[in-house]
């Protein structure tokens, strides 16, 4: 953890000047704001080994009215969706929370900025903190991230 799922409207899957986006680049941007949280400390919130960064296309989905009111605002009525959940382990404080939600709303802000003012899309950055019942891990990843003395 922390495991951050886009879930988006498969129409953002085009080129950025047919109003698309470049999702891999999200992903990678989404990431390395991740990384620059720190805590009260100024400890890295997130272990680099295990953030993740997930996106997912819906196979089908429907959106509001099916794009009357756009037509009717001259937007066009092809609207778009993106749906970010960051998932991360308890015991982090309030102020972190915000940090976190923050930098993301930021990232995607800067990253949507041409979209959003193109065509009709709608953006939500949800954080939540785990309850977990079981949290079993496996991972040959962070060693490649500790600190050697």
């Amino acid at each position: 953890m922390p495991h951050l799922v886009v879930l988006y409207t498969p129409n953002l899957d085009k080129p950025a000047a047919d109003g698309g986006l470049d999702m891999s680049g999200l992903c990678r941007a989404l990431c390395d704001a991740m990384l620059t949280v720190h805590d009260e400390q100024d400890r890295q919130v997130f272990p680099t080994g295990g953030t993740r960064v997930l996106a997912y296309p819906a196979a089908h989905f429907a959106l509001a009215d099916g794009g009357a009111a756009g037509e009717a605002a001259g937007q066009g009525g092809d609207y778009a969706f993106v749906y970010m959940n960051l998932r991360m382990a308890k015991g982090r404080s309030a102020e972190v929370h915000r940090r976190v939600g923050d930098v993301l709303d930021a990232c995607v802000k800067q990253r949507f900025a041409e979209q959003l003012a193109r065509r009709p899309i709608g953006i939500t950055v949800q954080v939540d903190e785990g309850h977990e019942v079981a949290d079993a891990k496996t991972s040959s990843l962070h060693p490649l991230f500790q600190k050697k003395d």
